[in-house]
């Protein structure tokens, strides 16, 4: 069980950096601007961060096995209907489906291990199950940019299929079929929190096309807030709501979700704006671009052996309010990149900005998680993953934004494009640095529980 949980982690967590270097690929094969393709992400994200907060209704109510297996099947028929898209719209459509399945992936894995590994043994379970989940992001996108150059930017879902026939075998063979009494599903605050999410996105992803109506897009912005604030009154009310208002009385618990929530629109943004800048601005292939992501992604895995001993130094107050200036600072450090640089030059810059960004990711969710009791954890880590799905979302739908506020022409390489991604990454990194503001609501503070660190490292 654990190692088919572990090849899930390993396939969603693929599945979410290796289409980024990919963009421009897809882009010139469907006849489209490289800088309006972020709804290829926005797209799969916003959907997996929909789906969330069912997800554990759904494994408890019609079992883990179950539900494990169907979410196998629809990420793989996603990844094949990717495949077979001929239109912008028609990829876009299957990355929903591919979200409606990694939408239960995680989740519901996570939830099996948790009610069927002993408590003496879960951390260890967890810790297994969540090494994928370093790798993923380690080759998805030099593999990526690989697959680009040597085949097409189709077999970035091809390869998925293998995985997922596997998968479905073993999930119906070793998923244990786990399930508990239920209480009726929060219906109507689960329809508020899904529309004000997905209202807010694509209102945010609008802003990137030049020819939107401007006020249909307020009117849809000002719809989902209102949905977001309809859904709060009503948890506050309803007897079974699907994340209670309670959960906000622990005070770490409410800063860390509303921190990552702000400062995950830089994070997110990254991922996607640095392969577009190094192919569409500075002219660098695929392959190359995706290599160049590898040091991120180390010295990401490297910082978080460190955010322990620092946490129990200074505290998370200091180490968080510190840390997020610096990632604040360090993605703004990219609008400095230009032609003729050399590579050692890059390859520091991307590793700054690597361990920063993880030390941050760690640190922030620990944070979050660890206050919460039993009664809690299990809404609380679902809200955390819900945040951080959506924050996904608005980074790439806001970078793409910018990207076309300051752009003058989105197809050419130039000057101009350069001109675009440098003051976008500006803005992203000003974006960031704000919610230390929110950290600094901290009191001090210096305990770690081991099992929090543990459930939250792949992030």
């Amino acid at each position: 069980m654990l190692w088919l949980v572990a090849v899930a982690v390993f396939m969603q967590m693929l599945d979410t950096t290796i289409v980024n270097t990919a963009l421009p690929a897809m882009a010139r094969s469907l006849e489209q601007s490289p800088l309006r393709m972020q709804t290829v992400v926005v797209a799969y994200a916003l959907t997996v961060a929909m789906l969330i907060p069912a997800s554990g209704w759904l494994a408890d109510r019609f079992g883990t096995r179950r539900v494990f297996f169907a979410a196998v099947v629809l990420f793989t028929a996603g990844s094949l209907a990717c495949a077979l898209s001929q239109s912008l719209q028609a990829l876009v459509a299957s990355r929903v489906l591919q979200g409606v399945g990694g939408a239960m992936l995680l989740p519901v894995g996570r939830l099996a291990v948790l009610r069927s590994v002993p408590r003496q043994d879960f951390l260890a379970a967890m810790t297994f199950v969540t090494v994928p989940g370093l790798i993923g992001p380690l080759i998805g996108p030099s593999l990526g940019g690989w697959l680009v150059e040597a085949a097409s930017w189709h077999w970035i879902f091809l390869i998925n299929l293998p995985l997922g026939l596997a998968g479905a075998v073993a999930a119906m063979r070793w998923m244990p079929d786990l399930r508990v009494p239920v209480s009726r599903f929060d219906l109507i605050g689960y329809g508020l929190l899904a529309f004000g999410m997905v209202a807010v996105s694509l209102s945010v992803d609008a802003l990137s096309d030049h020819v939107a109506r401007k006020a249909a897009v307020l009117v849809l912005l000002v719809f989902g807030l209102a949905a977001l604030v309809a859904y709060w009154l009503h948890a506050a009310r309803a007897a079974a709501p699907i994340f209670p208002p309670s959960l906000f009385r622990v005070r770490t618990f409410g800063v860390g979700v509303l921190g990552n929530l702000f400062a995950r629109l830089g994070s997110g943004g990254m991922p996607y704006l640095i392969p577009l800048l190094l192919q569409v601005a500075l002219g660098i292939p695929p392959a190359q671009a995706g290599m160049m992501m590898i040091p991120v992604a180390v010295a990401g895995m490297s910082s978080k052996r460190i955010v322990v001993p620092l946490v129990r130094r200074y505290g998370y107050r200091r180490v968080l309010v510190v840390n997020t200036v610096l990632t604040g600072l360090a993605m703004a450090s990219f609008a400095l990149i230009g032609p003729g640089q050399p590579l050692w030059l890059h390859v520091v810059q991307f590793a700054c900005f690597g361990a920063v960004n993880s030390l941050q990711f760690t640190a922030m969710n620990t944070l979050t998680l660890r206050d919460l009791d039993g009664e809690h954890a299990s809404a609380g880590n679902s809200l955390l993953s819900m945040v951080m799905m959506l924050s996904m979302s608005l980074g790439v739908a806001t970078a793409g934004g910018l990207l076309a506020a300051f752009g003058e022409d989105g197809g050419a390489a130039g000057e101009p494009v350069l001109s675009a991604f440098r003051w976008t990454f500006v803005c992203i990194g000003a974006l960031t640095l704000s919610s230390a503001a929110i950290f600094a609501q901290l009191g001090r503070t210096h305990r770690i529980p081991e099992k929090v660190v543990g459930t939250t490292e792949q992030n």
